[in-house]
């Protein structure tokens, strides 16, 4: 249930409503103020007289029922787009916005030079991973918080934000300690614990599709950190798992234009890890762009095939400096700057 408030109304009468909501037991309010209106969410153990109560309160418009499972992520809260600033970058505006580096954080110099090269080129928030959720118990896992010491360490020096992922509740304090944006991966999308620990926190979440849910299962895990109290959910299109198997993964370009239909938050899509090729790598972003998203994730890397992890998903520098030239074109083309 939403409550709509007429266009002018008071913080006192907001404020009102708001509390005459929370009096009730099991029941709580976010409030979303917008450019031309503000309405009030109406969230837990609603029962049938509260919609004719609170529509005798004073500044309310109307009070309507939502009969999506997502109520915070879903545009029937909030019709306009949700833009997400971290530092001097905003997502979910007018700006495409590229986030590039490494799969996993290997050693100083490397990130400190992937880094720099991003940047360069055009990349406006550096992504690598410090803890790395790997198929094999043998493969590298990531430096853990020396790893984020490092990526702090390497946006003190070129300015970018930091994006890195964070698999357990248990490390949500120490990454959001370093990080900028933390993501929750695809396999940890229904992690619903750890959604609620970065429900708690006060910086952005890059939150992942599964290999296998839908679009409704992952607006219900934003809905999850949103009800917690976090609303800067940026989601992220990374490919499903269908029988195609030539790539690792069958990149959902569709996923893009449906989300942005159903709700407010802002999608990105991470053409490295869906298509686990690097010259499926370009293609894919150009598309993702083409179709409306909002930015990209990509995997670069100074030396490949040196990688500890996903190089032959990693573009090489040069390649990422064209593909940032010609996703310039097709960014300018649909309505987005840098």
């Amino acid at each position: 249930m939403i409550v709509v408030m007429r266009q002018g109304c008071t913080d006192a009468e907001i404020e009102g409503v708001q509390n005459a909501i929370e009096s009730k037991p099991g029941i709580t309010a976010p409030i979303w103020r917008g450019e031309e209106r503000s309405v009030i969410g109406v969230l837990g153990s609603i029962y049938p007289e509260l919609q004719m109560e609170l529509e005798q309160l004073p500044g309310v418009v109307e009070v309507l029922r939502v009969s999506k499972p997502y109520k915070l992520a879903g545009r029937d809260f909030r019709p306009e787009d949700t833009h997400i600033t971290v530092g001097d970058v905003t997502i979910g505006g007018d700006e495409m916005v590229v986030m590039s580096g490494p799969c996993s954080v290997e050693g100083e110099e490397m990130l400190l030079d992937t880094a720099r090269m991003a940047k360069k080129a055009g990349a406006r928030i550096l992504r690598g991973g410090a803890f790395k959720p790997r198929s094999s118990p043998y493969s590298f896992r990531g430096m853990g918080v020396d790893g984020l010491k490092l990526l702090a360490k390497a946006r003190e020096e070129t300015g970018l934000p930091v994006v890195t992922e964070v698999m357990t509740a248990e490390d949500v304090g120490v990454v959001a300690e370093y990080a900028d944006i933390l993501q929750v991966g695809a396999r940890n999308m229904q992690n619903f614990i750890l959604l609620d620990e970065v429900g708690k926190i006060n910086k952005p979440v890059l939150l992942k599709r599964g290999f296998s849910n839908t679009y409704e299962e992952l607006l219900l895990s934003a809905e999850y950190i949103m009800a917690g109290g976090n609303f800067d959910v940026i989601l992220c299109e990374r490919g499903i798992r269908t029988f195609e198997n030539y790539t690792r993964n069958t990149l959902d370009i569709s996923a893009i234009p449906v989300v942005k239909k159903l709700s407010h938050l802002p999608i990105i899509a991470d053409p490295s890890h869906a298509t686990g090729k690097r010259d499926k790598v370009a293609p894919m972003a150009r598309a993702s762009i083409a179709a409306g998203a909002d930015g990209l994730l990509v995997e670069v890397h100074k030396n490949p095939e040196q990688a500890l992890s996903d190089g032959a998903q990693s573009l090489y520098p040069e390649q990422f400096e064209k593909l940032m030239q010609e996703l310039d074109i097709i960014a300018r083309a649909v309505g987005k700057t840098w």
